[in-house]
């Protein structure tokens, strides 16, 4: 047994040992806690803490413990006994502490501040496995479509009037997703063509039927950059969904894309669909509106009510009043892009935006007249709401219109400017953020869902490991009687794979489904085929007359190819499931082959390092087997 070197053991002690530190954390159960957070300009401090405290203090709501968590972001996290208790206190932060805060439910980890400093940590749990609602929501490609042609085609008037080409009519291309356009002279035509071309390269360009003094000139766009488009509108609804559940207080929401045209959310701990529904479904956009009067003039005008026939009334975050023109300069929907950096001559945080066309003729008309003036943007938000009327349930909307930003105007721009003046680098992420993706690039419609409720999640989780214990049980209880010796080295082996299994999924992140845990115990089945093929073939060599210490190891020898094609098949299909697979299907997936690549170590390496130690430089006689 001397082929077995001392490094080999070195490597399976260091693995074996980095398993059960990584495994240990999902020892500690999760405890249920609240956790609030900063939301329109406020802060997290001792004194929000204080606040809290009081606040539970005040409602009689007992808590096991306070504090203020950095790891992520500031957010202050009070801990309780149980979930009924969670659920009361969340109900009370959330009605007293208001819009400037965002208050969620949370699974507060109780794992050893020394494991988190090295990332151990536990897995997270599945929707199945926590409660809450699934939705499946589907991207209306199609308008994403229409919204580019009637884009391009706004765009391709401005041009073309701006450099006097006479054309009869721009409209709808029939040959693709693009722009159509009728021209009175094939010169106009060769110009609107070179035009087109330099401004829009991505367009293709061609010349369509032509009838008498019609010269038809087609600009569409191709099949990449088509497909680019959706899947910009879907990155867009992705991240503005992710803002508005951020405001409706989930701690560890999931959306994510599911093929060319869907959204898969789902929220831990959520039961109140309505609520979700009313905020997914929610439309927004933003408005460029000038600045109506000085400050001292909107603070007179909310304290008499008398307001301008050409103004509204506002209010900042903050709930400071100001006056702005009730015409609209540009929208959010003609917004191309937006980002946020620092001004190179006075070094504050800066917000520079991209508008279409046509919206950069109207700001560049607007601002020319208007240096050194203010400019508000505002944000406007529609939510659909269900109210029962004379027992009937209406559907209504409610809007709401917040100035996210009162800049002043410091020269003339059009399509390309800079709002600077914020208080800090954050903010103006925020903003940038909130320009980006303050609106839908494309309507959505909810095609499922379904509610899994808290108590369900709870039953799933003993279910579940009540199904691993018994198997693990009667697989190691069969192995170490079939097999004596060389099985209580099996149950070993098995018992790491499985620690080495929960380690790696903790380790990269992976979420604790319910196909999670059926991935788990197939991958200890596997486990053990792998052990049981080793001691039958050892079984094999004794009874060829073989020596026990030839035995072992023309046992491993002779395993080892089988124990290697049997695995890459299953690898192969555990990759096709994490490739081809979503949701339940890729979880299963991701487990099943994480439980393979474990299994290769622990049935062979491992269990060859145990028998090396106990056999080797022994003079056997007969091997227990």
């Amino acid at each position: 047994m001397s082929d077995f070197p001392r490094w080999k053991y070195a490597v399976v002690i260091v693995v074996c040992l980095l398993g059960l530190l990584y495994a240990a954390p999902n020892l500690y159960q999760r405890q249920p806690a609240v956790q609030v957070s900063a939301n329109r300009g406020a802060t997290v401090d001792k004194a929000l803490e204080t606040r809290v405290g009081d606040i539970l203090k005040k409602n009689n709501i007992a808590f096991s413990r306070l504090e203020i968590d950095n790891t992520k972001h500031p957010l202050v996290m009070a801990r309780f006994a149980n979930p009924d208790v969670q659920l009361k206190a969340s109900d009370v932060l959330r009605q007293t502490l208001g819009d400037k805060y965002v208050v969620a439910l949370n699974l507060a980890s109780t794992v050893p501040g020394w494991m988190q400093a090295i990332h151990a940590n536990a897995m997270r749990l599945g929707l199945d496995l926590q409660g809450g609602v699934h939705f499946m929501m589907e991207v209306d490609q199609q308008a994403v479509r229409d919204k580019q042609q009637n884009g391009y085609m706004g765009n391709i008037r401005s041009l073309l009037r701006d450099h006097k080409i006479r054309y009869v009519n721009v409209g709808k291309s029939t040959s693709g997703v693009g722009v159509s356009i009728t021209l009175r002279s094939s010169a106009d035509r060769d110009q609107a063509a070179t035009l087109i071309g330099a401004s829009y390269p991505k367009l293709q360009i061609s010349n369509g039927a032509s009838s008498g003094d019609r010269y038809v000139l087609n600009a569409v766009m191709t099949d990449k950059d088509l497909m680019d488009l959706q899947q910009r509108a879907i990155t867009q609804n992705v991240g503005t969904l992710r803002n508005r559940i951020n405001a409706l207080g989930v701690s560890e929401p999931l959306i994510q894309q599911q093929g060319n045209d869907r959204i898969v959310v789902e929220l831990a701990g959520v039961q109140d669909t309505a609520e979700a529904k009313k905020m997914l479904g929610a439309t927004a956009t933003l408005e460029y509106r000038a600045d109506y009067g000085t400050r001292q003039d909107a603070i007179q005008a909310q304290q008499t009510g008398i307001i301008p026939p050409e103004a509204r009334l506002y209010h900042m975050r903050d709930g400071t009043p100001v006056l702005l023109s009730k015409k609209v300069i540009a929208t959010g929907d003609e917004l191309l892009n937006a980002s946020s950096g620092i001004d190179q001559q006075s070094g504050t945080p800066e917000v520079s935006v991209t508008l279409n066309a046509a919206a950069a003729k109207r700001m560049f008309d607007f601002t020319s007249a208007n240096v050194g003036k203010n400019m508000g943007v505002v944000y406007k938000e529609t939510i659909p709401e269900v109210k029962e009327v004379d027992g009937k349930k209406v559907r209504t909307y409610k809007v709401t219109e917040t100035v996210i930003n009162n800049a002043t105007i410091q020269g003339v721009f059009s399509n390309q400017f800079q709002t600077t003046g914020l208080e800090s680098p954050e903010a103006a992420a925020n903003l940038a953020l909130l320009l980006r993706s303050g609106s839908l690039a494309a309507p959505m419609r909810i095609v499922a869902e379904r509610v899994i409720g808290p108590s369900l999640g709870r039953d799933n989780i003993r279910k579940g490991l009540l199904a691993i214990i018994i198997g693990l049980a009667a697989v190691l209880l069969c192995a170490g009687i079939y097999y004596k010796l060389f099985g209580l080295v099996a149950d070993v082996a098995l018992f790491f794979n499985l620690v080495i299994l929960v380690a790696v999924m903790s380790l990269i992140g992976v979420t604790l489904t319910m196909p999670g845990i059926a991935g788990i115990i197939l991958a200890l089945g596997m486990a053990i085929d792998a052990n049981v093929l080793i001691c039958e073939r050892v079984r094999e060599e004794i009874r060829n007359g073989s020596t026990p210490l030839a035995s072992i190891r023309a046992g491993y020898e002779h395993a080892w190819p089988v124990i290697l094609d049997a695995h890459v098949t299953h690898l192969l299909a555990a990759v096709a499931l994490m490739t081809f697979g979503t949701g339940a299907i890729r979880g299963f997936g991701v487990t099943l082959a994480i439980g393979i690549l474990a299994s290769l170590f622990t049935s062979v390496t491992v269990t060859h390092a145990i028998t090396a130690a106990t056999h080797g430089g022994k003079h056997i006689k007969k091997l227990s087997v």
